[in-house]
């Protein structure tokens, strides 16, 4: 893995995702040979607002060969895209030029000779349309993984994963399941026993506040243990539910690795009050490795220089290893 080349799709053009890549060049974190997919003209306006100046080695994807590959120059794949800011609005305009930074990405993956996958955050209001939930559900399609993958927000003392990602609240109940939740676990538990050489703890909340509900028959008595039951026979290390409101006291984290929740916000929002941007996003169970930052494009703070790289620079450290 260590002499393997990552590929890094920039994602959303107008994002803070330039700014936050050139702070971790600065880091020299870098073990690797790394492949940016971006504009040319756009990426060099960028560093000339942020004041950055970097040598670029041009790759021409056609013609891809490991030894053009430079140490000394940033690797990059132009994308053609037309623009008139260095810095501007996001719109549905990016939606082609992101795609097909996705499309070259996906392309160079199939020869099996990358570390993995890094890609900046991208507005899933304008690119995906609807069309998928998350760029997790939008590269399980790319590869024919659609319902084998699972969203992991990993932090080493602590990891959060949520059965369902980006659905509105009225529609998580309708899109939980036994074999889903089931699912998740396993795909998990492979990416640390043969990743991370680890067995993990799981612990797994409750839908209903206090894990009950008024009816007869709740998602807990109906979904989640039936399916907790069916792991702990397969001799998996896990627990629950448990109350999502008292999950996460630090006394009671100390006893697990992964904390499987029923909807994003349950899990997403302790997590990020916890670690703040010391935690990255992994899909797991693509052909690859697939890591992005965990926070959004933040078009508040663009081409302002004060954004925050340490999501980034913890996916760098973690192909690292």
């Amino acid at each position: 893995m260590k002499n393997k080349p990552l590929i890094i799709v920039a994602g959303e053009p107008f994002s803070i995702f330039s700014e936050i890549f050139l702070k971790s060049i600065k880091k020299k974190i870098y073990k690797r040979h790394i492949i940016l997919i971006i504009s040319k003209n756009l990426f060099i306006k960028q560093m000339k607002r942020l004041n950055v100046k970097l040598d670029i080695n041009l790759i021409n994807i056609e013609n891809f060969n490991l030894n053009t590959l430079s140490k000394k120059k940033i690797n990059l794949i132009n994308v053609d895209f037309k623009f008139v800011k260095a810095f501007d609005k996001i719109s549905n305009k990016s939606n082609h030029y992101i795609e097909e930074c996705f499309e070259i990405a996906l392309k160079l993956l199939k020869k099996n000779i990358f570390a993995g996958l890094i890609n900046g955050p991208i507005s899933k209001k304008n690119f995906l349309k609807k069309k998928f939930l998350g760029i997790t559900e939008y590269l399980a399609h790319k590869t024919n993984k659609n319902n084998k993958v699972a969203m992991l927000i990993y932090n080493k003392k602590l990891s959060v994963s949520p059965t369902t990602t980006h659905l509105p609240l009225k529609l998580v109940n309708k899109n939980l399941s036994k074999k889903k939740i089931i699912n998740q676990v396993k795909i998990i538990r492979d990416f640390y026993k043969y990743r991370l050489n680890k067995e993990p703890r799981f612990a797994v909340t409750g839908l209903n506040p206090h894990c009950e509900n008024n009816y007869q028959s709740s998602e807990e008595k109906k979904i989640i243990i039936p399916a907790i039951n069916f792991l702990i026979k397969k001799k998996y290390k896990i627990k629950g539910p448990f109350a999502a409101d008292t999950m996460f006291m630090k006394e009671k984290l100390k006893n697990y690795d992964v904390v499987i929740g029923m909807y994003h916000d349950q899990v997403l929002s302790p997590a990020k009050t916890i670690f703040g941007f010391d935690a990255i996003n992994i899909t797991l169970g693509l052909p690859f490795i697939r890591i992005s930052p965990d926070h959004g494009p933040n078009t508040e703070m663009l081409g302002k220089n004060t954004s925050n790289p340490k999501s980034l620079i913890e996916a760098i450290k973690f192909f690292n290893k």
